[in-house]
């Protein structure tokens, strides 16, 4: 076979120099046609649409061509010419087809006919072959690219906060153990706790669950700084919105309030929403017409109004009126209350009907590290909530004063062992500073209209799985 410098199927498809000779490389998505021609939509991954390959079967012979079959992997030069079929301007008149690999009709298990998602989770390792995983992938890497982009032209730095650490961030507790002890022979002592002096880190440490209180740290020195990395949390929650393993980008900025947060907040995610419209047009508009046709319109609908701000001792009111007024919720509603998914949609996506960013929480349920107001029930927190989504960012103004900082650790019963650096921050040139962390997946879920978490990361790790 003559030797063409490859062209991505991204690229062929907008090409008009006609005529020429091209190659193309990718899989099988179909292949149709008749005695005298065979039809090959070929796919290599770099953009949702096939390039048609249209064969003269008597050329190759029909022997050679049976083992092209959906999945089947190929090299082809040919000529480029106008199509005349619908669909697609351009096609390649095969003139050499090598195939790289075969895939049996009988085994393979993309055939062409729908497939339920919760199939294609048992193959993940087979489903960015679909149309609809390699949109949701290549959406993926957008939105990692544009938030880099974002915060590197507002002039922040990205941080790289530890993966490992002996520090909980939310006092949440649901973390995993790293350690090379024996299980098997774990040693303890009087009081049956275990010994962990000869563990890796002479310490009992575990995955992070937030870069958040690193982040601090770095502001404090940095000025402004962003962290985007794996975060995990050991809780068992097997629902559609929760991942034991997902990705966390995080800003923290020195000498910003709960108002600056809020607007960045805003505009970081108007600018991830505009960047997904004008870069991934062709994947968004095949997730719109396959799975969910509003869409495109939900995305247009967010960037179009400034959200509402609104304190959480309103937000109360509003639900409350809504359920006097005979709305059901299934979970109740009363000041103090951590809202369900299903309040924060209400207020989104029946009261206002566009985004919501409820502030000022009750203090018992939020963070430890979060700024009093004067009132002493209620902390500077921030959570941004979307359509379809619910909360989607969650934030605050960071407490800066350290007596205050510090009661908080002792009325929660956090060891001061694993503190007395973050308080630091406090005692040595202590600033007012805000952040906030966005969930990758759940802006992801926002941006492609999938309805399941584990269908916006390639691997999804949940309670009882971690296949692949």
């Amino acid at each position: 076979m003559e030797t063409i410098k490859r062209t991505k199927i991204v690229d062929v498809l907008q090409s008009t120099a006609y005529g020429s000779t091209v190659n193309v490389k990718g899989w099988v998505r179909t292949r149709r046609g008749s005695k005298q021609v065979s039809f090959i939509a070929l796919n290599d991954g770099s953009t949702i649409n096939n390039v048609q390959v249209v064969v003269d079967v008597e050329k190759f012979g029909d022997a050679y061509l049976k083992p092209i079959t959906t999945g089947a992997s190929l090299s082809v030069n040919g000529t480029l010419v106008q199509s005349q079929g619908k669909g697609q301007s351009v096609e390649i008149q095969a003139t050499e087809i090598e195939i790289y690999g075969t895939a049996d009709p009988m085994t393979y298990p993309l055939q062409k006919k729908g497939h339920s998602m919760e199939f294609l989770r048992e193959i993940a390792h087979l489903r960015p072959r679909t149309n609809t995983f390699g949109a949701v992938f290549r959406i993926r890497h957008n939105m990692a690219y544009a938030i880099h982009k974002f915060f590197h032209d507002k002039g922040f730095f990205y941080f790289h906060t530890p993966i490992i650490t002996a520090s909980d961030c939310e006092g949440a507790g649901q973390m995993f153990q790293v350690t090379t002890l024996n299980l098997y022979d774990l040693k303890k002592d009087e009081k049956g706790s275990i010994i962990y002096d000869n563990d890796f880190f002479g310490k009992q440490a575990s995955l992070t669950v937030s870069g958040q209180l690193e982040g601090e740290l770095a502001a404090t020195a940095l000025g402004q700084i962003y962290t985007f990395g794996p975060t995990f949390r050991a809780e068992n929650s097997n629902t559609p919105r929760h991942l034991a393993e997902f990705w966390m980008i995080e800003p923290e900025v020195a000498f910003n309030d709960i108002l600056d947060n809020m607007e960045l907040a805003e505009e970081f995610i108007k600018y991830c929403v505009q960047w997904a419209l004008d870069n991934c047009k062709d994947d968004i508009k095949f997730l719109n017409d396959m799975f969910d046709k509003e869409l495109i319109s939900r995305l247009e609908g967010v960037l179009k109004d400034s959200f509402v701000r609104l304190p959480y001792t309103e937000g109360i009111k509003i639900l409350e009126e809504a359920v006097a007024k005979g709305h059901q919720f299934e979970f109740p509603v009363y000041w103090g209350v951590d809202l369900a998914s299903e309040h924060e949609r209400y207020l989104v996506e029946e009261h206002f009907k566009r985004p919501v960013i409820l502030t000022d929480y009750p203090k018992e349920i939020k963070a430890f590290y979060m700024k009093q107001n004067e009132d002493g029930k209620t902390v500077r927190a921030m959570d941004v909530l979307f359509p379809k989504i619910g909360e989607i960012i969650g934030g605050s103004e960071r407490e800066a004063d350290y007596d205050k900082l510090l009661t908080r650790i002792e009325e929660l019963h956090i060891p001061m062992k694993d503190m007395w650096w973050y308080l630091d921050t406090r005692k040595f040139g202590t600033v007012p500073h805000s952040g906030f962390g966005l969930g990758f997946e759940r802006l992801l879920l926002f941006v492609t209209g999938m309805t399941n978490i584990r269908d916006v990361i390639p691997f999804p790790r949940t309670p009882n799985n971690a296949e692949f």
